[in-house]
C-alpha cells in the first residue's frame, strides 16, 4: 500500500515482529487516517486483492468502495494477500492522529513504513485485554527491558 501513497501505521503482531518478537501472525493490522483521499487510495490499493469481510458468510453482499469505508470504523478483511485489519480507532490508542506521534519508521521488504513504537504497542495490547495479547506483552516487555539495558 505504500506504493499507492496510502497513509497508515502498522500495529498488532506485525509491529511486534518488527520490534523483535518471535511470535508469528498472519494478520496485518493497520490504523489509517479517515480522510477522503486516503480512503480512496486504500480502496484502490486493495481492490485487486478482492477484500471481503473475514468471517462473513459467503455471498453476503459487500461493496468494497469508499462509501463503505466511510460508513464504518474497523474492518477485518480476507484478501488474496492474506488477512488485513483496517482500524479507524484502536482500543487504548485512539485514532491515526493519536498514534502518529508514537510511531517509528521500520523497513518492510525494502519499504519504509510507520510502525507503532514498542511502548505504545504494549499499551494497546494491554488495553485490548485478549489472552493472546497478554501472552505477547510478556515477550514485548522483555524486549523493552533488553533495549533499556543496552542503552
Amino acid at each position: 500500500m505504500d506504493r499507492a501513497r496510502v497513509e497508515f501505521i502498522i500495529i498488532g503482531g506485525v509491529a511486534a515482529r518488527a520490534h523483535g518478537s518471535a511470535r508469528f501472525t498472519d494478520v496485518l493490522v493497520i490504523d489509517d487516517p479517515a480522510t477522503t483521499e486516503n480512503i480512496e487510495l486504500i480502496v484502490s490499493a486493495l481492490a485487486p486483492s478482492k477484500p471481503y469481510l473475514r468471517g462473513a458468510p459467503p455471498g453476503l453482499p459487500f461493496e468494497w468502495d469508499a462509501r463503505t469505508i466511510q460508513r464504518g470504523l474497523n474492518f477485518t478483511l480476507t484478501t488474496s494477500l492474506g488477512s488485513i485489519d483496517l482500524l479507524g480507532e484502536v482500543t487504548g490508542g485512539g485514532s491515526y492522529e493519536d498514534l502518529l506521534a508514537h510511531s517509528v519508521i521500520q523497513e518492510f521488504f525494502g519499504v519504509d513504513c510507520k510502525c507503532l513504537d514498542l511502548d505504545w504497542l504494549i499499551r494497546v495490547k494491554r488495553a485490548a485485554g485478549r489472552p493472546k495479547d497478554f501472552e505477547a506483552i510478556a515477550e514485548l516487555e522483555a524486549i523493552q527491558q533488553e533495549r533499556q539495558h543496552l542503552a
